[in-house]
């Protein structure tokens, strides 16, 4: 929902029908994060009380190719790389925080970056899969200006405790290359 804020944001004096399409898709998504705040709070029911039908999944990593077609109105382009990524054998809770890691990132880009081209490269490394999001915004300075004009929120913070729910890692900062980069290792085993 709030990547289409973002890009009707964007769009909306220039293009008004692009936003009235991202203020729907908006409204969808907040009927289908609606579901998942019940199904969740169905989880965390009482074990003597019934448990009902669980609906949908979380997303995950086929979800992600969604996402970012759910940007297509806006002006930042996209681009997936899944250097041999396959879902089967990746956690749920992975290919969740994965997917949320993802989200986040392109939705920093969006609202705060300038950006025109963002990279999301999924990568499996040494026991990990490795998620990866650089856009070419502008340098630190222009975010910021960015940022202080729209309300703030818990964006890197957030990302960091969702690769820290699966005992995994995330940096963020400018990015050597120029524009910005989130790079989070994600274990697929547990590791004590």
């Amino acid at each position: 929902m709030v990547v289409q804020a973002a890009a009707a944001d964007d769009v909306f004096d220039a293009d008004p029908a692009r936003a009235r399409q991202a203020v729907r898709r908006m409204e969808a998504y907040g009927r289908e994060a609606m579901g998942e705040l019940r199904r969740f709070l169905r989880t965390v029911r009482p074990l003597d009380e019934p448990d009902g039908h669980h609906g949908e999944p979380q997303p995950g990593l086929g979800d992600i190719d969604r996402l970012v077609e759910s940007l297509s109105g806006t002006a930042l382009e996209v681009v997936v790389r899944s250097d041999g990524v396959e879902r089967a054998g990746i956690p749920a809770g992975v290919q969740v925080s994965a997917y949320r890691i993802v989200q986040e990132s392109l939705t920093n880009t969006l609202r705060h970056a300038g950006a025109q081209r963002a990279e999301v490269q999924l990568r499996l490394a040494g026991g990990d899969l490795l998620v990866e999001v650089r856009d070419d915004g502008g340098p630190p300075a222009s975010r910021l200006t960015r940022a202080k004009a729209r309300p703030q929120g818990h964006g890197i913070v957030g990302m960091r405790e969702r690769a820290a729910l699966v005992h995994g890692s995330l940096e963020a900062g400018p990015d050597p290359a120029g524009g910005f980069r989130v790079r989070a290792r994600l274990p697929l085993e547990e590791r004590t």
